[in-house]
């Protein structure tokens, strides 16, 4: 080895230009292979969370004023006739108390329409399930009977040639009958003997059991179903082994029967493979149920609208209006003095319309860090004002509590919760997507292996696929799932695509100088 490396030594100091060139070669090769193997360049990666269950608030947030007066207004929220007035100025009210109602005719109709629209939804889910149920059940109840009557093909008692020594042709067969009960397949083996009464017989395998033999009177075999009796020539058979097979392959009947044991089976094997459209019948109708939930809710929302009630404890200054008044968003049908503090806040056309009367709010502070009060939202602008063309609404939210450190004028930070959805599927909401109409999310059916420390996301060479999903409750970071998906699948919320650029540079060389293309960064594009 010595003299090897003495002798390249010689022929790289004789041929100086010839190695340089070489050397200048394999450093070329090398760094061309090393690009070739870090280069990521197409490689996309994908971001993955998994469905969750969890609790969804959804609000609408916006800022304003401690109020300096005391006062709101009442106005409804419906329009109609006034039924009633329940009450007069100086009169002192308790919140929930109901002060004034609207003819609620057609409201009253809406809510008997959606609990029978409920009804029929309820009765179609319970039929479709019935009828897919009922078809399960007649399927298998036609493949029990096959099989059973295949079990019970023509029996016969046949001479066990293996388990007795003596001449078994000829022999007078003792009689089968009865049916089959026991379901198994296999055999029963029947072994006389001459006993004090006569002959008797011993039942084994499928069945255990002993029995006294008669040429009148069918013996049961075990507690199988069967019974034997014996051939009149019954003496020649005595100390005799025999065997009843079930099923009888020899039977006449067995072909017949084998064969619509097997079409039993091919109806249920074709029923299972469109089990995916039942489901989604299922699927369907649970849905229709669920909207029509929602709106006998709706319903019995705006019903409740038509009786309005005090939002606190409170004295009534006025009562511009009398029975039989036509009421609207815009009339003024009392108002009241409350000893609570009020915050307004202002909220434009697009979340205004997202907030009702009653709904719950939570109030921070800027001047006071750490406190937060509970309150609702007792009052809606009716009519909008306009700045700078947006339409803006202001809205009174009343304290659930008192603090002295709150004073009137002071800046707060509103949060009225719209809904709450609890135990709901949840995801990203990043990971929703659109179109057509149609909310989807991406996933893939295998499961991707797990990124490696630092790197953000898994590579997949196939792509994700579509899943169509129905949404609900959103919040400024997840969304519910109504359908689509299920806890513990995985979706995808970010993706990644990696892609490089190629400059002109100079390439370094053995010599310190050259010229070529060199890879030298990458540029990260990322999408949601």
């Amino acid at each position: 080895m010595k003299n090897l490396i003495e002798k390249i030594k010689l022929y790289i100091v004789a041929h100086k230009i010839i190695s340089t060139i070489v050397i200048i070669v394999i450093l070329g090769i090398g760094y061309w292979g090393y690009g070739k193997i870090t280069n990521t360049s197409g490689e996309t990666r994908y971001v993955l969370a998994k469905v969750a269950t969890g609790t969804i608030i959804s609000s609408v947030d916006d800022s304003g004023q401690v109020s300096a007066l005391n006062q709101i207004t009442i106005n409804p929220t419906v329009s109609g006739t006034l039924t009633s007035v329940n009450v007069t100025p100086g009169e002192t009210v308790k919140a929930g108390q109901t002060l004034f109602s609207i003819d609620d005719t057609t409201a009253q109709k809406a809510v008997r329409d959606a609990q029978i629209s409920l009804q029929n939804a309820k009765l179609a889910l319970a039929t479709t399930k019935a009828q897919n149920q009922n078809t399960d059940t007649n399927q298998q109840t036609t493949i029990t009977n096959a099989y059973n009557s295949l079990l019970n093909s023509s029996f016969e008692a046949i001479p066990n040639i293996t388990g007795n020594t003596a001449t078994t042709t000829n022999l007078p067969a003792p009689i089968i009958s009865g049916n089959y009960i026991l379901g198994k397949e296999g055999a029963i083996n029947i072994h006389f003997y001459t006993s004090s009464g006569g002959v008797s017989f011993t039942a084994s395998g499928l069945t255990n059991g002993n029995s006294m033999g008669s040429t009148s009177f069918p013996a049961p075999i075990g507690d199988s179903g069967l019974f034997l009796t014996l051939p009149s020539n019954y003496n020649s058979i005595t100390n005799t082994d025999w065997v009843i097979n079930i099923p009888n392959t020899s039977a006449s009947n067995y072909v017949s029967n084998y064969n619509a044991y097997q079409s039993a089976l091919l109806a249920q094997k074709q029923t299972s493979s469109s089990s995916d459209i039942i489901q989604l019948n299922i699927q369907s109708a649970e849905l229709t149920v669920t909207q029509a939930q929602n709106t006998l809710a709706d319903a019995e929302q705006n019903l409740s609208y038509y009786y309005i009630k005090a939002p606190f404890d409170g004295v009534i200054a006025s009562v511009p209006v009398i029975k039989g008044s036509n009421a609207s968003s815009g009339t003024t049908l009392a108002t009241i003095i409350t000893s609570k503090e009020l915050a307004t806040v202002t909220l434009n056309e697009v979340d205004v319309a997202k907030i009702a009367l009653g709904e719950k709010a939570t109030l921070t502070f800027n001047a006071i860090p750490n406190l937060t009060i509970t309150g609702d939202v007792v009052e809606i602008d009716s009519v909008g004002t306009v700045t700078q063309g947006v339409v803006n609404y202001s809205v009174q939210i009343s304290f659930d509590t008192s603090d002295t450190r709150v004073k009137p004028g002071m800046s707060v930070n509103a949060a009225i919760i719209t809904n709450v959805a609890q135990d709901v599927l949840t995801v990203p909401s990043s990971a929703i997507k659109k179109m057509g109409g149609e909310s989807y999310v991406q996933m893939f059916t295998n499961s991707l292996p797990t990124p490696a420390t630092g790197v953000q996301g898994s590579v997949s060479l196939v792509p994700p696929i579509n899943q169509i999903v129905q949404t609900g409750v959103s919040d400024n970071t997840s969304t519910e799932i109504i359908s689509g998906l299920k806890a513990g699948d995985e979706i995808v919320t970010k993706t990644i695509t990696s892609s490089t650029k190629t400059t002109t540079t100079a390439t370094p060389t053995i010599l310190g100088g050259g010229a070529g293309g060199g890879r030298v960064g990458g540029a990260v594009r990322i999408g949601g």
